[in-house]
């Protein structure tokens, strides 16, 4: 089977990652599976002009409803979807987006969400037939690079100095031109916080290793493949208390939660203060990600999924 999968594809993020993941699960099946950025695309028709070409494409696959799945509605091949947090934490929010999703969770085969909160919230802001939801957490893989070196980052500074664990580097790609222009003139006039820019996966999860936690201050998100190759990794979590992060880190079990700045800091405190707390999160989130995102049941729930594209 020929499938086309559709995602938003900004070079080393989380999207990426996940896509290029998805695929090869796909491929492991033998199916073809070509991945395509949805930015590249202006509307539906340009996508349905593509799937016809010969040889046509078998089936579609989209993550997150309202970015990807909307450029599938004219597409006359079956097609599932995948749900990213946006979808359910900002785009219902819009009428106009929340009416596209409807019609793309109506017209699809199938949709997964990450978790069980987000299978809920969907039931919740869309119309839609809860049976068609699966829930399939994210599997994760974690490789560490040798090469990565962390010099770059340890500038001088007296803060830094007096002690080398209060330290914050940044690590991610510019997706907002705006925001980011925000954020380095921040970073400028604050001593011991660091851009590190984008990094491959493997170069990532070396700077994870090297790290006394890993913090998460999103305040959307659908699940963050970054706090889990955390636990992967054995480093603790230091995570902002919304619902995406709440479902993975169970505070004072899997990781640590904050809602404030000063909660922030009274639980990074904890974490440099308390070795045995530390110990616990550690173990805890290493037995977590090993009982609930392994790749064997994620790969078995997309290849599974896949063949209820074939039987349209």
């Amino acid at each position: 089977m020929k499938l086309l999968l559709l995602a938003c594809l900004s070079p080393k993020t989380g999207n990426n990652t996940t896509a290029e993941r998805i695929r090869s699960h796909i491929e492991s099946a033998g199916h073809t599976c070509e991945l395509r950025d949805a930015a590249a695309f202006q509307s539906s028709a340009e996508v349905a002009d593509l799937i016809s070409r010969h040889p046509p494409f078998e089936g579609a696959l989209a993550i997150h409803l309202f970015r990807a799945g909307s450029l599938l509605l004219d597409i006359q091949v079956p097609f599932g979807v995948i749900f990213g947090g946006t979808d359910i934490n900002e785009d219902v929010k819009v009428e106009q987006k929340r009416v596209v999703m409807e019609r793309v969770l109506l017209k699809a085969r199938f949709a997964v969400a990450f978790t069980d909160k987000l299978k809920e919230e969907a039931k919740l802001f869309l119309l839609s037939q809860s049976c068609k939801i699966y829930v399939q957490p994210q599997g994760i893989q974690t490789e560490v690079s040798e090469k990565f070196c962390w010099t770059e980052f340890l500038r001088s500074s007296e803060w830094h100095r007096e002690n080398p664990l209060n330290v914050l580097v940044v690590i991610g790609p510019r997706i907002d031109p705006v925001f980011s222009v925000e954020v380095e003139a921040v970073v400028k006039k604050t001593a011991g916080v660091f851009l590190a820019g984008a990094r491959s996966q493997r170069e990532l999860h070396a700077a994870m290793k090297r790290c006394f936690t890993v913090v998460n201050s999103s305040v959307s998100e659908g699940m963050s493949a970054a706090i889990l190759e955390a636990m992967d990794l054995g480093v603790p979590v230091l995570a902002r208390d919304i619902p995406g992060n709440a479902a993975v880190v169970h505070h004072e079990s899997t990781g640590l939660l904050y809602s404030s700045p000063q909660e922030f800091l009274h639980q990074s405190q904890r974490l440099l203060s308390d070795r045995e707390l530390r110990e616990r999160l550690v173990r805890n989130g290493k037995v977590y990600v090993e009982e609930h995102h392994g790749l064997g049941q994620e790969r078995e729930t997309y290849q599974r999924l896949v063949d209820t594209l074939l039987s349209a």
